[in-house]
């Protein structure tokens, strides 16, 4: 389930979401904007995003979990540690009844972070 509405602000998006997704996406966008404190969020495509340069990451919710999609290149050196995880080419679902995995999230973006200073674009 796409959150019905057309946000403008994260915010919005975020309160507009279903009731089981809204703790966890604050709590995963607070732990992004920690680790790109440099980075300015928007609304792209209907989800929010974090850009510095170029996009970082994106996340989005839906009835039962919640898609982190920092691109497929960030997340394949965390395959291993992603498998008991739903994963798709360039995301990764969280369900809303589970404990986020934060210190792999960290990592994750960490890697993204790195991966855009070096050139990568979106999607790469």
């Amino acid at each position: 389930m796409k959150v019905p509405t057309k946000p403008a602000t994260v915010s919005t998006y975020i309160d507009a979401a279903p009731k089981q997704a809204q703790a966890k996406l604050r709590e995963l966008r607070a732990l992004l904007k920690a680790v790109a404190p440099g980075a300015t969020e928007a609304i792209k495509w209907g989800t929010p995003v974090l850009e510095q340069e170029r996009i970082l990451f994106a996340y989005s919710a839906h009835r039962l979990h919640m898609n982190f999609m920092p691109t497929g290149s960030a997340l394949a050196p965390f395959k291993k540690e992603l498998a008991e995880y739903k994963t798709g080419k360039v995301s990764v679902q969280f369900a809303y009844d589970k404990p986020l995995p934060k210190a792999l999230i960290r990592k994750i973006a960490k890697h993204r972070i790195g991966q855009v200073k070096e050139g990568a674009k979106w999607m790469r």
